[in-house]
């Protein structure tokens, strides 16, 4: 160990993390000035060199500028092209970046169209263009030839011999899951596109030089097309359009970039700036490669396209920003499972309710039951749990007395929450009872010896559980007393870490309506459902009480001092557990990595988004090692103390695409596994 406390001294590093820094350029041109765009070309690379950037993508043929017609067939003007090459080789020596340019070159008599990575001081190949528009106002069939069967070769570019055809891949090798495949314009226009084929073999990275010109809507599709290729390939996805300085003859240029990764925006140029325009992101490569080791489609279409890599060449450099610590570029969502799409909200946050709703809704026609049975804690799961039950019932035009809620105070309960479960009871419109375990509680720990009986304070956890145990007892006797059925209250948060019951307890019911909805979602849907009216005004003050209220399982009576039970002081920020759970639960991440990400997302309140209308007063900073800390009992609790309750949990619906944890779909697990390897891949690489 060094004084990083990283078996590296490295931590801090995004590469080592599997992160590459990647940048699209529109660089200001002069039509058919190759001088002149040479050194916008290196101005632009020196610029980012200067951000840390490691893949610069420039538009198709920016060398020469695109719409220059016949001119593309001078020889004095495609001399020039190889000259300036070989001058921005050079200039790479000291560069970071790999530069993927787009020129025109001449290879048996023919002209090609190319895409051309150039990288410490060498070219690494060229990959023509596919598909060449011959339509409307493009007539590039005129000028060049197309290179889909070019394969294997190997072209002349200013007396150095380099790899050439739209086989290649250009692989890093000290970042092994940043491969990067190249196609220009109207190659993803196409029906399938090459990067298809080239993220079938293994890239990771796509870069599309294009000199697309705009209309009205164009980039909107350009949008749609970059977002779909991106996650149906599983890559990144750089595109890169040309800009201001473009022959405007006959048409006009926007010099749109936009960088996604498996179909999420990261980054967007300016479009129609004036000014040379760098866009940048921070790509996760290593999430690429774990996602489709997990989702086998895409190995079973690599497999049944007939792709394996060594159909492709693998052509390799370094990149040149080692292992030091230039930040982190990239949006990191504090609330993975909370909806983030501002124009969209009130959609995102409709489904998610409803998916709950229908899926109750199904339940309850199934059973032919009666009546919905519910513990109301005043808490904020059970009151979720009520909020959709009610809309169920609406929607099944049953009255709402279908749900019978019972609050069932014990030796915790305060009065605060007690008030709350009865205001929202009433002004829901349900049946509503009361049912104080203390004495059956007090009875059991008789029976079974507890200290408590003899009027010692122990509050461990025989003590909690008794109290746990006999709400539930109660519920599904009230369920079989009223024909009815028991509505489970636990939310995903809890599964993840175990803090429920088991049993007969609040892990049990008949049907987990919560089971597929983390904690952070819960209170942003509950908050969600208050500001739009989800059901009825009266109802809107109480949920807001609700959600002001102090997370608690309120099953330990109060100090001298008034305080009370607090869960996140005992297994941490819930809003920190559901970054954990998403990281390692969708995509397997190392703890090491899940630390960093933590770190960029939670050090600092001030910077980053939030979620929509997310209080201020609830704005939330953690520094490493509080996140190393709860990251380490995360991984405790979730790899090693609390699989045997997942595995015997009733049915509930998958709300969020980041995963459920049923042992009948996303998540499953022996229950006697041990969380060795995670808590000492967390203790050996990251800082304490």
């Amino acid at each position: 160990m060094n004084d990083t406390g990283t078996a590296n001294g490295d931590f801090f590093s995004l590469h080592r993390h599997g992160f590459i820094r990647a940048a699209t350029s529109t660089p200001r041109v002069r039509t058919a000035d190759i001088s002149f765009n040479r050194d916008a070309i290196l101005k632009e690379a020196r610029r980012a060199h200067e951000a840390g950037v490691d893949l610069l993508v420039f538009p198709e043929l920016c060398l020469t500028s695109y719409a220059i017609d016949d001119l593309h067939m001078q020889a004095a003007l495609l001399d020039a092209v190889e000259r300036a090459l070989i001058d921005i080789a050079e200039a790479s020596a000291e560069l970071s970046p790999v530069l993927m340019i787009g020129a025109a070159l001449r290879h048996e008599g023919r002209i090609y169209n190319c895409a051309i990575p150039v990288a410490k001081g060498r070219i690494l190949g060229a990959v023509p263009k596919s598909y060449l528009p011959n339509y409307r106002e493009f007539y590039e069939k005129r000028w060049f030839a197309h290179g889909r069967n070019i394969t294997g070769q190997h072209i002349a570019v200013g007396g150095a011999r380099v790899p050439f055809g739209t086989d290649l891949i250009f692989a890093a090798s000290d970042v092994p899951s940043f491969k990067l495949f190249a196609e220009i314009c109207e190659d993803f226009w196409a029906a399938t596109p090459p990067s298809t084929h080239g993220a079938l073999a293994g890239a990771t990275v796509i870069a599309n030089l294009s000199a697309s010109n705009i209309t009205i809507g164009k980039s909107d599709e350009r949008h749609l097309l970059c977002r779909a290729q991106s996650s149906r390939t599983q890559t990144a996805y750089l595109y890169s359009a040309a800009g201001h300085g473009e022959s405007t003859t006959d048409l006009a240029w926007d010099g749109q970039g936009i960088i996604y990764e498996l179909g999420d925006l990261l980054a967007e140029s300016e479009r129609f700036s004036l000014d040379a325009e760098l866009c940048i992101a921070d790509i996760d490569c290593d999430r690429i490669v774990l996602d489709r080791q997990r989702l086998q489609t895409f190995n079973d279409a690599a497999e049944h396209a007939g792709l394996p890599q060594t159909r492709f060449r693998m052509v390799e450099f370094t990149l040149g920003n080692g292992m030091r610590d230039i930040g982190l570029n990239r949006p990191i969502r504090r609330f993975p499972f909370v909806p983030n799409r501002q124009e969209k909200l009130d959609e995102d946050c409709f489904e998610a309710f409803n998916i709950q709703v229908d899926g109750l809704m199904r339940r309850f026609e199934a059973t032919g039951g009666d009546t919905m049975v519910i513990g109301i804690s005043g808490g904020l799961d059970s009151t979720h749990a009520l909020l959709v039950a009610a809309r169920a019932c609406d929607r099944l035009n049953l009255p709402r007395s279908t749900i019978r809620g019972y609050t069932m105070p014990g030796f915790g309960t305060s009065e605060g929450t007690k008030s709350n479960a009865w205001k929202l009871m009433k002004a829901i419109g349900i049946v509503a009872e009361e049912i104080d375990i203390k004495p059956a509680a007090r009875r059991m720990l008789e029976d079974i010896g507890h200290p408590f009986a003899d009027g010692e304070p122990v509050y461990d956890v025989t003590f909690e559980n008794v109290q746990a145990g006999l709400r539930t007892d109660y519920l599904f006797r009230l369920a079989g007393h009223h024909s009815g059925f028991v509505i489970g209250t636990g939310d995903l948060s809890e599964l993840a870490l175990g803090w429920c019951t088991y049993g007969v307890g609040d892990q049990m019911s008949h049907y987990a309506v919560n089971a597929g909805v983390p904690k952070t979602l819960i209170q942003y849907l509950i908050r969600w459902t208050a500001r739009t009216n989800q059901l009825d005004h009266a109802a809107d003050q109480v949920l807001e009480d609700i959600l002001a209220t102090e997370i608690s399982p309120e099953l330990v009576p109060q100090g001298e001092d008034g305080e009370i039970q607090s869960t996140q002081s005992k297994i941490g920020p819930y809003e920190l557990n559901d970054f954990f759970l998403h990281h390692i639960m969708r995509f397997g991440q190392k703890p090491s990595k899940v630390a960093f990400l933590a770190w960029h997302a939670w050090r600092d309140a001030e910077r980053g988004l939030w979620p929509a209308e997310f209080p201020d007063a609830l704005k939330n900073a953690y520094d490493l090692p509080t996140i190393r800390k709860w990251l380490e009992k995360f991984c405790w609790r979730f790899f090693q103390s609390s699989q045997f309750k997942r595995s015997a949990i009733p049915n509930g619906p998958k709300v969020s695409s980041g995963g459920a944890l049923s042992p009948r779909g996303d998540w499953r697990a022996p229950s006697d596994s041990v969380a060795d390897v995670w808590v000492q891949e967390l203790r050996d690489n990251v800082p304490e």
